[in-house]
């Protein structure tokens, strides 16, 4: 082989690489998206014609892993630690006060970055090549998804150096660190969700219901290849461990991994006190509206890190950090009724049935009660005006009337005392607050076990959905979780958007399971 063609392999792929530097990392593209997409054909090319030259690290290999029978654990050297969460500047004080008394000093310098809101994740780099990609999991366990997230597109599959003799933009070598475990946050921007769900719509699929959902849903794909289609991206925020690189503070951190090609999140403040950090708070607070990607908070950290050594942890969180989250948004909306749904347990939980309210855009509809208890707690009665928030910006919840709204029409809830799928008697056993239905005939727990069984949490069959599940039920093809297992391809060609390509990919589906 021509060593030519060869360097020229090797010239590309460093081209490519400066220019995913610049665009991720500097935001500061180099060259056209046609330019970009030319040299990527270009060495695509070569690489098709010499495929004994492709290396796992070749801008091109990121879409290149087959199918996953599912995520086998990842065990994080060092646990991923969840935060503690501040709702107030007093809440912001108390905690600097804890951190000022435990160093024995009055002067505390932090760094403030938003808290993006999307999912957690660990890339382990060896001799500045990507061995492991993995999720948070419980902080000790996590998913191993290092195909998925080679597909990402912000995430280097090899590092730059930090030689500091030469400018960073134009220097692609092996980074001289021999590990580097990199922890940050994969999210996708407003925009593309936007994007994306415009699409789904017109081909007559559901919407993402946000971005969070979007990004951690795409990053536990079975295949790759689906990943891929999802415009991803990933901010770096932390570490695990380093070997042959020193840092001592948060922003030596940070601007550490942007030099090895990793992305960290440019809006980064510097706060020296506690009173400045809370200014910033309130500052990013007016400015997220405007900001590409969702964010419920900002991260105050101690920046140096001898200070954090000295500092150490709380059960599960560190005492040298905290998220100053934002207050749900809240809403007001007539409760126009109460509906029982009853769940594969048995349980019957009340549902509030609500005039749509839009909340950070999305369309609230429904918000669940809990249980009577909680409604006779909130005093919450059909007809209300009621106060509605997405607790943790996502689940909706009912935080209680406005009772002054009240003009006299508003009926109190009573829970059914038989079933209201079934017929068959309810009841509350001591000392639960819940009401069961006791039949487990029961058409809404049968069907409810099923969904249960084929989603996400059970065997997460592709394509088999509760629209599915609902009109195999309805139309006597399946009556028990057992019959999915004998389903045949006319059983399922006839039923809405079931065609015979889709009955065959749901019967591979299947089989996989």
């Amino acid at each position: 082989m021509r060593q030519d063609i060869k360097e020229t392999i090797e010239r590309l792929r460093e081209e490519i690489r400066r220019h995913n530097y610049a665009y991720y990392v500097l935001d500061s593209p180099r060259v056209s998206d046609a330019e970009y997409d030319e040299l990527f054909r270009r060495l695509e090319q070569l690489e098709r014609e010499h495929p004994e030259l492709i290396t796992p690290d070749s801008p091109t290999q990121r879409v290149g892993a087959a199918p996953s029978d599912g995520f086998p654990t990842a065990v994080h050297a060092i646990p991923m630690l969840s935060l503690a969460n501040a709702f107030s500047e007093n809440e912001l004080r108390d905690f600097d006060r804890r951190v000022r008394k435990l160093l024995d000093r009055d002067d505390v310098t932090y760094v403030a970055e938003p808290k993006l809101d999307g999912l957690s994740v660990e890339l382990i780099y060896e001799n500045g090549i990507l061995v492991r990609g993995s999720t948070r999991g419980d902080g000790v366990n996590g998913e191993d998804v290092t195909a998925n997230l080679r597909t990402v597109r912000s995430i280097p599959l090899r590092l730059r150096s930090i030689n500091s003799s030469t400018p960073a933009l134009d220097e692609a070598r092996f980074v001289e660190a021999r590990l580097v475990e990199a922890r940050g946050e994969v999210f996708i921007n407003k925009g593309d969700l936007r994007r994306l769900n415009e699409e789904r719509e017109k081909n007559g699929l559901p919407p993402f219901a946000n971005p969070r959902n979007l990004a951690a849903g795409s990053l536990r794909q079975l295949d790759p290849h689906v990943t891929a289609t999802r415009p991803l991206r990933f901010y770096a925020y932390d570490y695990g461990r380093l070997e042959g690189i020193e840092v001592s503070s948060q922003i030596k951190l940070l601007d550490t991994l942007a030099t090895l090609g990793i992305p960290t999140n440019p809006l980064r403040h510097i706060c020296h006190g506690i009173e400045q950090a809370i200014s910033f708070y309130h500052e990013f607070q007016r400015m997220r509206a405007d900001l590409p990607y969702e964010a419920d908070g900002i991260v105050i950290k101690v920046n140096d890190f001898a200070s954090r050594e000295k500092l150490g942890t709380v059960s599960r969180s560190p005492r040298w950090a905290i998220a100053g989250k934002y207050p749900a948004q809240q809403g007001v909306t007539k409760l126009k009724d109460i509906v029982v749904q009853v769940g594969r347990t048995g349980v019957l939980t009340p549902v509030a049935i609500l005039e749509p309210l839009r909340l950070r855009g999305v369309e609230i509809t429904h918000a669940t009660l809990h249980n009577e208890d909680e409604i006779v707690r909130k005093d919450i009665r059909i007809g209300d005006m009621v106060i509605v928030q997405r607790a943790g910006e996502v689940i909706p919840q009912i935080v209680g009337p406005v009772i002054e709204r009240r003009d006299g029409s508003e009926k109190e809830f009573v829970m059914p005392t038989t079933c209201p799928v079934c017929g068959s008697d309810v009841v509350r056993l001591p000392g639960e607050v819940a009401r069961r239905c006791l039949n487990v005939s029961c058409p809404a727990r049968i069907k409810e076990s099923i969904v249960h069984f084929v989603c996400k949490g059970g065997f997460d069959i592709d394509g088999f959905g509760v629209k599915l599940v609902e009109q195999l039920l309805a139309r006597g093809k399946i009556s028990r979780v057992s019959d999915i297992f004998h389903l045949m391809r006319d059983n399922l060609i006839g039923l809405d958007r079931m065609g015979p390509k889709s009955a065959d990919n749901l019967l591979r589906a299947i089989e996989h399971a």
